[in-house]
C-alpha cells in the first residue's frame, strides 16, 4: 500500500477478479464473523477493503447503529466501492482511501479489524499487522484471512504451470512480496500483541467449472506485461505456455488445489502489560 504497488495491480480485469472473489469466498466469511460475535452497534475497519469485499456481510453484521469503515488505497477501486455501497444501501458503510500501514484513524477506536488476502500481496505485512492491531480497542477483536501458496498446484502436474509459477515468485520477489505470508500470520499478530490466538485453515479442490479453477491463470496474465518488461520472458514462449496450461486445465481428468488460506483472530489485551 502507501507508494508500493500492490502485487497484482488494479487493472480492470483484476477489479473484475475482486468482485467475483467477494461472492466466492462468501461463505468463509460468514463462518468467520460467526466465530467473531460481533454486536449490533459495533465500530468495525476493514482495511483493504477492495471494490466490495466484506462489507455487506459486515455491514449487517453492525447493524444500523453500528459504523464499518472501508480503507483503500486505489482510487478507481475505491469508486467501485461507492458505487457497490450505494446500490447496495448500506448507509452505515464509509470508505476512505488511504493507506493500510497508516490509516489515519484514532487508535484504539475499533471493536473489529479486519483484512483478507492484503498481506498476501504487498510487501512488509507486518507494518499492516501492527497497524490492525493499533486500531483495535483494548479488548477488541482482530482478524484476517490470508493465503498461502505452498499447496496451489494441478495434479497432474503440468510444466507450463511450474515455470509460470517460477516467473510469478521471482516477480513477487522483486515487488517484496512473500506468497507464503500466510503461515506466518498467526505469528505476526502474537507479536504485535494479539492473545487468545485462534486459527482455522482452508484447502478447496477446484474441479472443471469451478469459478477458481483458473485463478492462477488471472494472475499471471495481470502480470505479463511486468514480466516481459523486466526480461524475464519474450512475449511468445510466455502465451504458449498460457495457452498450454489452459489447455491443462480443461481437461476434466486435471484437479486444482487451492491456496491454503490461514484465518486468524484474536484479542487485544485489556490492558497494557
Amino acid at each position: 500500500m502507501g507508494t508500493d504497488v500492490y502485487l497484482l495491480g488494479h487493472g480492470a480485469a483484476e477489479e473484475q477478479r475482486l468482485v467475483r472473489q467477494a461472492q466466492e469466498l462468501a461463505a468463509d466469511a460468514i463462518w468467520l464473523f460467526d466465530q467473531l460475535d460481533i454486536p449490533m452497534g459495533a465500530r468495525a475497519i476493514d482495511l483493504g477493503c477492495g471494490p466490495r469485499g466484506v462489507l455487506e456481510q459486515l455491514s449487517a453484521r453492525v447493524g444500523s447503529s453500528g459504523t464499518l469503515v472501508g480503507i483503500e488505497h486505489s482510487g478507481d477501486t475505491l469508486a467501485l466501492a461507492r458505487a457497490f455501497v450505494a446500490e447496495r444501501g448500506l448507509h452505515n458503510v464509509e470508505l476512505i482511501q488511504g493507506d493500510a500501514r497508516a490509516t489515519g484513524q484514532p487508535p484504539g477506536s475499533f471493536d473489529l479489524v479486519h483484512a483478507r488476502l492484503v498481506l498476501v500481496n504487498v510487501p512488509r505485512p507486518e507494518e499492516i499487522v501492527r497497524e490492525m492491531v493499533v486500531l483495535a480497542r483494548p479488548g477488541g477483536v482482530v482478524a484476517s484471512h490470508e493465503a498461502d501458496y505452498l499447496p496451489h498446484r494441478c495434479e497432474p502436474p503440468c510444466a507450463a504451470w511450474d515455470r509460470l509459477f517460477e516467473l510469478y515468485q521471482a516477480h513477487a520477489r522483486d515487488h517484496g512480496v512473500d506468497l507464503f505470508v500466510g503461515r506466518r500470520t498467526h505469528r505476526l499478530f502474537r507479536e504485535a500483541g494479539l492473545t487468545d490466538l485462534q486459527i482455522r485453515p482452508i484447502v478447496h479442490a477446484y474441479l472443471l467449472g469451478h469459478p477458481r479453477r483458473n485463478i492462477f491463470v488471472q494472475f499471471i496474465d495481470n502480470v505479463r506485461a511486468e514480466l516481459i518488461d523486466a526480461g524475464r520472458i519474450e512475449a511468445k514462449e510466455f502465451d504458449d505456455l498460457r495457452s498450454e496450461l489452459v489447455a491443462h486445465l480443461a481437461r476434466e481428468d486435471v484437479l486444482v488445489i487451492s491456496h491454503l488460506f490461514f484465518q486468524v483472530w484474536g484479542r487485544k489485551p485489556s490492558q497494557a502489560g
